[in-house]
């Protein structure tokens, strides 16, 4: 299939506020909220065809996943050969777990695919546009455990690693090993959730690239604070008690 040029779409650039000398133009439907500046900012960001990787830190309902489906979603409308993968780990974050699920893989890992639909659903079923089955009937939304990554090599892919917090640096080390061309990668993680004792790689992977050699590589780290919560305003109130010293 032969990848079609970016077109022009100059009244979209300007109600989201994202200056680019080529704004892109999109053939899926995206229903999407208000954006506020550090969202518009992170859009810039992803949608720039430099930029390979964003680390994504943030608290709870700071709109870490949701802002990288929504850039996911965006490049797939402009490049028809591009595919989106949804990467997490099957820890689960209760302290007590469920136990052995029924099924198959497919079945094992739906329960994890949870926060991706949501945001598909929220996205893509606005004024009665249904999207999802679609781009899931053609293979363009995939989802995997990080399990599994061994030996795969993406090539034109967005590749969405959520609760990167509950990666082990191992782990994570596979995962940006795997980018290849045409692809980004955005890892999305919260530096107060891990649940993996103290095992953690999202935070050292996080500062070890949040430098200007790495930027001037396309590898860039966004920090969602919680100004940016827009879930509730009382969890901005009980993450302020949760992060105060």
């Amino acid at each position: 299939m032969g990848r079609r040029k970016k077109v022009s779409y100059q009244e979209e650039a300007d109600e989201l506020g994202v200056s680019m000398t080529e704004p892109p133009s999109t053939k899926i439907n995206i229903s999407a909220k208000r954006f506020t500046a550090k969202q518009k900012e992170f859009i810039e960001q992803s949608l720039d065809p430099k930029t390979r990787m964003i680390f994504v830190n943030g608290p709870a309902g700071s709109t870490k996943t949701y802002m990288a489906v929504y850039a996911a979603l965006r490049l797939m409308g402009i490049d028809d050969d591009l595919d989106l993968m949804y990467v997490r780990t099957v820890i689960e974050s209760a302290d007590k777990g469920l136990g052995a699920l029924p099924g198959d893989l497919e079945d094992k890992f739906n329960p994890y695919m949870a926060p991706l639909i949501d945001k598909l659903d929220e996205m893509l079923f606005a004024k009665g546009y249904a999207a999802k089955k679609d781009l899931m009937a053609k293979g363009r939304i995939q989802a995997m455990p990080i399990n599994f990554l061994r030996g795969a090599n993406w090539l034109d892919k967005i590749v969405i690693a959520d609760e990167a917090q509950n990666f082990s640096y191992k782990e994570l080390v596979t995962l940006v090993t795997r980018l290849g061309e045409n692809s980004k990668l955005f890892i999305c993680g919260d530096f107060m959730q891990s649940d993996i004792n103290g095992k953690t790689g999202f935070e050292p992977m996080f500062k070890l690239f949040d430098d200007e050699a790495s930027r001037k590589k396309g590898i860039n780290c966004f920090t969602f604070t919680q100004a940016d919560i827009k879930r509730s305003q009382i969890l901005k109130f009980i993450i302020s008690k949760l992060t105060a010293k």
